[in-house]
């Protein structure tokens, strides 16, 4: 499919409709109530609005629209097909104030579009990370503040807390984490990493106990200077929290603490579909 913008599915509603169905259902309609491929009918006439199909098995109506963040919308779905594209294919990301100057949409409207396509970037995370001994890179990094900063004090504790697990030419999973310490972190490697996996992080203390519950736990010394020794290194999850604020920054400006989670998720998906087979960056939607 073209991602020139002048392509009709940004335009008309058909054209994006049809764009939608061919994604969804390359083999024909599949009714979601009950699942028949086999008695499916594109209602026809006035009386029903376009896309209605009619299932013959459990005579229930459905639309392509049914179980995606575009049902139940009053916005036009080839508007939510082109806010789609635009958010996947900016690679900083793009603010709802940017998408409701190119929609011609009003920004509450905008906003409630950006939020429900990150809701749809969520991955499945069932599948443990480093399952067949790759390495797992492990950082946590800091964004805004969550809290006033006391006078005089130091470190990161006002700060909103982000932890990320970067699997070696695989997939990234980032989490909005209230505090970095061992209680907090172990828990989320123990659920997202395989006991084969090969860990790699810096050499904070809240690694070190749960390091020994994976194959190997490999360690770069920050404070002396050590950046990798051999394929022990983080640059791979340290890069990627640098797309990460370069877009919070330099696009949003300012997250929420109670909707960065969905911020970091776009970020997730982003780098996940950051490479197509041949190399090229490919837009994943």
């Amino acid at each position: 499919m073209s991602d020139d913008l002048s392509a009709k599915r940004f335009h008309d509603e058909d054209a994006a409709r049809e764009y939608l169905e061919a994604i969804r259902w390359p083999d024909g309609p599949v009714c979601p109530h009950c699942g028949s491929m086999e008695r499916n009918s594109r209602l026809q006439g006035k009386s029903h609005r376009p896309g209605l199909m009619f299932c013959g098995d459990c005579r229930k109506q459905f639309s392509v629209t049914i179980g995606t963040v575009f049902e139940r919308s009053k916005v036009p779905l080839y508007k939510w097909v082109l806010a789609s594209h635009l958010l996947c294919s900016s690679k900083k990301g793009m603010s709802s104030h940017q998408l409701h100057r190119m929609l011609g949409v009003t920004y509450k409207t905008a906003w409630f579009m950006t939020h429900r396509i990150r809701e749809a970037m969520t991955t499945d995370q069932k599948t443990p990370m480093g399952s067949t001994g790759d390495a797992v890179e492990v950082d946590e990094t800091y964004w805004g503040t969550s809290k006033a900063k006391p006078k005089g004090a130091r470190g990161y504790d006002h700060k909103m807390k982000v932890l990320s697990l970067v699997e070696r030419d695989g997939e990234k999973r980032t989490f909005h984490v209230p505090r970095v310490n061992a209680a907090t972190l172990r828990p989320i490697l123990k659920a997202q990493m395989s006991e084969k996996a090969r860990l790699m992080t810096h050499e904070a203390s809240v690694y070190t106990k749960v390091g020994r519950e994976f194959a190997e736990h490999g360690v770069v010394v920050h404070s002396a200077k050590e950046y990798s020794r051999g394929d022990v290194t983080t640059n791979s999850v340290e890069s990627s929290f640098a797309l990460l604020k370069r877009g919070l920054i330099g696009t949003f400006h300012h997250v929420g603490e109670q909707h960065l989670q969905r911020y970091v998720t776009e970020f997730d998906f982003r780098w996940n579909h950051r490479k197509s087979t041949d190399g090229n960056e490919q837009n994943p939607c």
